[in-house]
């Protein structure tokens, strides 16, 4: 550095050092003032507790499906309105296709034919002009014909569409007098009784909830959080797990089923579905008992000489007020609550012993 730049550089390092060091000195001339600290110790509990994760869903009704022709023609009526209920084998649309009109027709025409026909050949056998094998032979001719015609009645029965199950009608796509042609969309339909909510698990999260208390699939529930922040009246559980995972995202999907007796659930919505996780025998300690450093979580621990000691955690879940520890505490080990920015590595500080349970309840009364 050159020598004639080095009183400024210490004047700038001198003003910007000695405000840290006098807010220092006044703090610990604060803690002097008020004399010896309370401290205040307790232990972790080991308890159940119910881990709860959160996952953006999309809702699905579990039967939509689109309503087709099955014929061409003109549509002729539509006996639906959009956003109606229609049970199963209400009539929707009437099309009227006029080649199978005219060919049911024809058909029956043909039928009315062969009827003379074998009514006549009758007459000339009781007569005996004719033989019996005539006879047998009109009879085959009518029942050929009848059944043409029962075809064709039943191609013509296709013009008229009914619903196949019970749901609500969704937007029409076609008016009436419209020329429809064979496989053109009507409207859509959908039974919204029972809704299927998707969403993406990742993979650690997924094996913890496969090995999550040994309980199965169906027996956990979850809850349904709706756009709006209210939870879904009905409880869910989990339909589906797809075979095999994606792996660009690291998600394998799945899907929860809840029931929908109010019809409040449409097809399409969002919303975010809560899981649910039981962890039995979980080691919880309150929030304020840890202290960070350098993105690590710290707690002061007494050990058996009644010494301070700073010991490094791992907290595998984060709820209100409390840490669920996944390594470092076992629920033996007596921790400090209060007092823990006023005591230093090492010391053997005299302490009040307070009951985990009185603190977590003081806490959870104080949140209340």
């Amino acid at each position: 550095m050159n020598r004639s730049l080095l009183p400024a550089f210490m004047v700038a390092l001198a003003t910007f050092v000695l405000p840290a060091c006098q807010k220092h000195s006044a703090h610990c001339s604060g803690e002097a003032h008020h004399g010896k600290h309370k401290i205040v110790v307790t232990s972790p509990v080991v308890k159940e507790i119910v881990l709860t994760q959160q996952y953006v869903c999309q809702i699905h009704s579990h039967r939509h499906i689109n309503i087709k022709a099955l014929e061409c023609g003109y549509l002729e009526a539509i006996d639906v309105k959009e956003g109606q209920a229609v049970k199963q084998g209400d009539v929707l649309f009437k099309v009227v296709p006029v080649l199978y009109k005219a060919k049911l027709d024809a058909e029956l025409a043909e039928v009315q034919l062969a009827q003379l026909e074998l009514n006549n050949t009758k007459r000339l056998f009781a007569d005996k002009v004719v033989s019996q094998n005539e006879v047998a032979l009109y009879q085959a001719k009518l029942a050929k014909t009848q059944a043409k015609a029962k075809l064709a009645e039943a191609e013509l029965n296709f013009a008229m569409v009914r619903a196949p199950f019970d749901g609500i009608i969704d937007r029409l796509h076609e008016q009436q007098g419209s020329l429809i042609k064979e496989g053109d969309i009507l409207t859509t339909l959908s039974d919204n009784s029972l809704m299927w909510a998707y969403f993406n698990v990742p993979e650690a999260r997924y094996l913890d909830y496969v090995s999550a208390g040994g309980q199965s699939h169906s027996a956990q529930h979850l809850d349904l959080m709706l756009a709006n922040g209210c939870i879904f009246p009905q409880t869910g559980t989990i339909g589906a797990i797809e075979a095999k995972f994606n792996n660009e995202t690291g998600n394998i999907p799945f899907r929860a089923d809840f029931v929908n007796p109010n019809r409040l659930l449409r097809h399409g919505m969002t919303g975010s579905v809560l899981l649910h996780r039981s962890v039995p025998n979980a080691i919880v300690i309150p929030q304020r008992a840890t202290f960070e450093i350098l993105d690590k979580q710290y707690v002061y621990v007494i050990d058996k000489e009644g010494a301070i000691r700073q010991r490094e955690i791992v907290v595998e879940n984060e709820l209100e007020d409390i840490y669920v520890i996944k390594k470092g505490l076992a629920a033996d080990d007596k921790i400090v609550f209060e007092g823990a920015c006023h005591v230093r590595d090492g010391e053997k500080p005299e302490y009040e012993f307070r009951r985990p349970e009185e603190i977590l309840a003081n806490q959870k009364n104080h949140a209340e």
